[in-house]
């Protein structure tokens, strides 16, 4: 571990890619990785063959994702996506939120898909792994052509975000909300901006993030908040204030996941945690453990994303009694129109 810490990253530690045969240890991580201008990000380009992927994981909630980029410029320190990374060649620290692989043709791939599409109609989730508004959609704008093609073959998707860039597509959003086609999910961790900036430095602040939430609900899309993740000794003494702000801002719906450090991130929130709360170091890290039966993670489906045990316990409670409180006779969940689907050759967009 470094002394040292980088600005506008979220990993503050080299973790090694477990498919390397070698690694190299860099005494001074800021003069091996850093430039006078911060590390810079890097597109590596791709075109791969196939683009929605089948879920298989029971307790997502969804069945279908797509992700038009991989690795996450937010630089969450918690993200379990990050381990995903290594099978690019790519470690799950620094080169997650700085070595972006942009999938140029996935606007394509997705209407290759829905051409073919012959079975059930279900949502497809964009960012079911990382985030489709992360920082450089704004220059490659990816999710917004995805977006048309939904509209296109009237499918429906759902979005999941931690930035409010979502608004700049507001125009599509309405229109297949007109159909009752999408619903987007905000993902809340903090409303201490401190706070937030050090757990996910580069996406957009909680002000921002509620006032999205205000202006999709005004706008008549289906919009709700993911407050995840819950760290205990962190950010769980917000879980009402959460959802008070959530309710008001007209979400209409809100749920909750515990933190879990799959694989490396154990490593990279370890480090991160000893340098900005190095006081709370021993009871954060035993009380993430008691969550999953002394361990850093849990693989079981159906308890990893809620934990178990006393603190596990804490955390719903808290959560259910706020949650009676400010979503009186709300959703529980959103339920998307697959009737509207436009099957066939006879939309095409490319070509």
């Amino acid at each position: 571990m470094t002394n040292a810490y980088i600005k506008g990253r979220g990993a503050q530690h080299i973790v090694p890619n477990k498919f390397e045969s070698h690694h190299i240890e860099y005494e001074d991580f800021i003069a091996a990785e850093q430039s006078e201008e911060g590390i810079k990000t890097q597109y590596i380009h791709q075109t791969p063959k196939q683009i929605v992927n089948q879920v298989n994981s029971p307790d997502l909630g969804f069945d279908y994702s797509l992700n038009p980029y991989q690795g996450c410029e937010h630089g969450c320190i918690y993200c379990y996506a990050r381990n995903s990374h290594e099978y690019w060649g790519y470690n799950s620290g620094i080169d997650f939120e700085s070595k972006i692989v942009v999938k140029d043709n996935a606007a394509e791939l997705l209407e290759q898909y829905l051409l073919k599409k012959k079975d059930e109609v279900k949502p497809i989730v964009l960012s079911g792994n990382t985030d489709c508004y992360q920082p450089i959609e704004r220059k490659f704008g990816l999710t917004r052509k995805l977006l048309e093609v939904f509209a296109k073959y009237r499918h429906p998707v759902s979005i999941i975000t931690k930035n409010s860039l979502v608004m700049r597509d507001l125009d599509i959003l309405k229109d297949l909300a007109g159909d009752n086609l999408v619903h987007v999910m905000l993902s809340m961790t903090s409303l201490d901006e401190s706070l937030r900036r050090m757990l996910e430095p580069r996406t957009s602040s909680s002000v921002n993030k509620l006032k999205a939430v205000k202006q999709l609900a005004e706008n008549g899309i289906s919009v709700g908040t993911m407050l995840a993740p819950i760290i205990p000794g962190i950010n769980h003494h917000e879980i009402p204030q959460l959802l008070k702000e959530s309710a008001a801002h007209g979400a209409r719906l809100s749920t909750y996941a515990v933190v879990r450090l799959n694989g490396n991130i154990g490593m990279l929130f370890k480090d991160w945690l000893i340098k900005n709360y190095p006081d709370r170091y021993d009871k954060v890290i035993n009380q993430i453990e008691a969550l999953h039966d002394g361990k850093l993670n849990d693989t079981e489906y159906g308890r990893r994303m809620r934990g178990e045990g006393p603190y596990a316990t804490i955390i719903k409670q808290l959560f259910n009694m706020s949650y009676k409180q400010y979503f009186p006779k709300r959703d529980q969940k959103f339920a998307l129109n697959s009737k509207a689907f436009r099957r066939g050759g006879h939309y095409k967009l490319f070509g």
